[in-house]
């Protein structure tokens, strides 16, 4: 369920009443010109696609198989690049009074120029539910790959049998310290050194990922794993059917990269078309991702079999070397601080600007207090902001506490965001703007992929939330030793 997926502020360079039509310095919207390439938009697809969903994919392939998981995967992809391809062209749309296309900046003005009412609302709610789901799912990956670090050394220090049991909540308080410091700063959207710094650290982790994977598969010298995935009597005929489509959702997740195509088209400098460069662009990163995902995913099904970790770095299939797996996992934790702030600032936005226009005269809202720091600017601290965004963090960590299975909430967060965010929406703003007639072969096709993928997204759903149930079953809230 890649990461950095919203960077809505990163991308929005919104600049004001500024002379309308082309010239050398502004584009046609009278925004300064836009300087993206095939190259800068495919990085960013990259940068927000490769994350954290990486790791879950040896687990998924066992799931399904060495037939079905590599088939789901390419599947995944193809739905991923053609839905992606009608929503690029949903960037533009006809303005009626000039007849030139007008742009649309962010995902939800899309389905508001083309669906509009009660759908931009759906669109909305989808959207920050997902985005509050990821705050959740981040702060539990962070704080497992934080306990890795501290067993992987506990290991080294005492055996590799020793018990080293350690409680998952100490690090996850420590990370909603750092993530309530961290949402203070305003405008943290303008930090784009962020997305270079996630993109390096989700390369690192995911190549050490794949690295052990091979080394392990030369070491041993032989492939494990079987042809229908992971065998009845390890697990029992009902608890494969779960795991499979849970697996259908953690691999939904790793694609997911659609809330924020159309922010990163926004980018991109015109002629050729934003359209065109952004189709080259998605088929560029959906084989790169893909190719990654396959490796990544079939390597670690050969390496394990049907004991494949649900987390590939912090599953402890891998013991050594553990400076490495440290590192790893380091980058991990690093990556995740600022994917949660990035995915995070939109909501911080909506919640604020709605809040301002609620209660427009509300000193508490409005007044800005300026705090000194020596030798930088005075940080602007803002009462509303601080107690909103403090309490944001402290309830995703609380939430996090309650229920820390990182497989089921990335399943589920796969399954919630997939069908609406990834086709639906795209598939409806499609038949809008091309005028497609109802029940022609060309609308029926499209509703076909729409209702399918509705039915993976069920069944996903389904079989996460059977996962939160069977781990709910032998749990005790806030006594989460591993």
């Amino acid at each position: 369920m890649g990461e950095n997926k919203s960077h809505n502020q990163v991308f929005d360079v919104s600049l004001n009443a500024l002379p309308q039509g082309g010239s050398k310095c502004f584009d046609d919207d009278g925004h300064l010109k836009r300087t993206g390439t095939v190259w800068t938009a495919s990085a960013h697809i990259i940068t927000a696609v490769i994350g954290s969903g990486v790791l879950s994919l040896a687990w998924a392939t066992a799931q399904l198989g060495w037939i079905a998981g590599p088939t789901v995967m390419l599947l995944f992809s193809f739905v991923t690049y053609y839905t992606s391809a009608l929503l690029a062209s949903c960037y533009r749309s006809v303005d009626p009074d000039t007849g030139k296309g007008k742009r649309n900046y962010t995902y939800m003005d899309a389905v508001r120029a083309n669906l509009g009412g009660f759908q931009v609302k759906i669109c909305g709610a989808i959207q920050y539910l997902n985005l509050f789901g990821v705050a959740i799912g981040y702060t539990i990956a962070s704080s497992i790959s934080m306990m890795a670090i501290k067993k992987s050394n506990c290991f080294h220090s005492k055996g590799d049998n020793s018990p080293c049991r350690i409680s998952s909540n100490p690090y996850m308080i420590a990370f909603g310290v750092i993530q309530i410091v961290f949402s203070q700063i305003p405008d943290f959207d303008q930090i784009w050194w962020l997305s270079i710094v996630a993109a390096v650290m989700s390369f690192t982790y995911s190549t050490i990922g794949l690295g052990l994977g091979i080394a392990k598969v030369a070491e041993t010298g032989n492939i494990r794993g079987s042809l229908t995935g992971i065998s009845i009597g390890y697990v029992t005929q009902m608890e494969k059917i779960w795991r499979s489509f849970q697996a259908l959702g953690a691999i939904a997740f790793a694609y997911s990269y659609s809330l924020i195509l159309i922010e990163i088209q926004n980018t991109i400098k015109s002629p050729p078309s934003e359209y065109k460069t952004m189709k080259k662009a998605t088929l560029l990163s959906v084989v790169v991702t893909t190719i990654f995902y396959m490796s990544c995913g079939c390597f670690g099904y050969a390496a394990f079999g049907d004991l494949s970790p649900g987390n590939l770095l912090t599953g402890f299939g891998f013991y050594n070397p553990y400076w490495l797996l440290d590192i790893a996992n380091a980058a991990i934790v690093i990556h995740l601080v600022g994917a949660y702030q990035v995915y995070c600032q939109p909501l911080f936005a909506f919640v604020e600007k709605t809040a301002l226009e609620w209660f427009p005269e509300s000193k508490f809202i409005t007044k800005e207090i300026q705090v000194p720091i020596p030798g930088y600017k005075p940080l602007k601290l803002n009462l509303f902001r601080l107690m909103w965004r403090t309490i944001f963090v402290i309830i995703t960590t609380i939430i996090s506490m309650l229920m820390p299975f990182f497989n089921d909430v990335v399943g589920i967060l796969g399954a919630f965001g997939f069908w609406p965010l990834t086709v639906y929406f795209p598939v409806e703003m499609y038949i809008v703007q091309k005028k497609i007639p109802k029940w022609s072969a060309r609308w029926l096709s499209l509703q076909i992929l729409s209702v399918a993928c509705l039915i993976i997204s069920i069944a996903a759903a389904a079989g996460s939330f059977a996962g939160v149930v069977s781990d709910l079953k032998v749990y005790k809230p806030f006594k989460n030793m591993s």
